[in-house]
């Protein structure tokens, strides 16, 4: 069943399914992690699904274009709705393709929330959607960075959200196909829970200088959000 969820920013909603893969803190956390990005910039979205990423970073940066890559026709279809809902149709394109089949080398940011788990590995879903959206079962995590570097101008950046396990293979990765890591941050339940998400940021031929942000903690001891996703989750006016 698809519902309308009220992103408590800006005014923006989007539409979901409550039977397939729904958008978590992840994707908010790395639209924040991104708001270095600069004006009038175009972003690519890869493996958008419902179209979080690019709907938030439509108020978040002044991007001149903004595409999401889906290869879910389902899921597409109902993030071209909600950008319909929140008439952002002159900024942000939906494209249902496969992201090894898209072609385009002039983005100046790739944004991205990948499947974070190894086809064969942890809990398996029912649910197809959720499937594509939590494994790797079209493109392998070093072929996603592949395409990543192969979308992005020279000096353009990545940012991306993932799990700390997998950590040194994105790095192995991102050096790999010319992805200079610039920013890392460690995503934190509570002070008592090790890190279970990490923020990155690469940028294509840069040269060697990696910044290892303060820890970025979800909730207070009491299980209250701390200040800092409470100021994110703040609605602009």
């Amino acid at each position: 069943m698809e519902r309308i969820d009220d992103l408590q920013y800006k005014g923006l909603k989007i539409i979901q399914n409550t039977d397939g893969f729904c958008f978590g803190i992840d994707s908010i956390l790395l639209t924040e992690f991104a708001r270095d990005m600069k004006k009038n910039k175009k972003i690519v979205d890869l493996g958008t699904g419902t179209g979080i990423l690019p709907i938030l970073l439509s108020k978040k940066v002044e991007a001149s274009k903004i595409i999401g890559i889906e290869i879910q026709k389902d899921v597409a279809e109902m993030a071209k709705k909600s950008i319909m809902l929140n008439k952002l149709n002159d900024t942000i394109e939906i494209i249902n393709d496969d992201i090894s089949c898209f072609n385009d080398n002039n983005f100046d940011y790739v944004i991205t929330n990948p499947p974070y788990k190894k086809q064969g590995t942890g809990l398996v879903s029912k649910n197809d959607n959720n499937i594509i959206s939590r494994h790797e079962t079209t493109v392998v995590l070093d072929k996603w960075i592949q395409i990543a570097s192969k979308l992005l101008k020279d000096k353009g950046s990545i940012y991306m959200v993932h799990r700390p396990e997998r950590l040194d293979e994105i790095l192995q990765s991102l050096r790999k196909y010319k992805l200079e890591p610039k920013r890392l941050r460690f995503v934190y339940p509570n002070m008592k829970k090790d890190a279970n998400l990490i923020l990155i940021k690469a940028v294509k031929n840069a040269k060697s200088f990696l910044k290892v942000e303060k820890p970025l903690i979800i909730y207070e001891e009491n299980g209250s959000y701390t200040e800092e996703i409470l100021n994110i989750y703040k609605e602009e006016k």
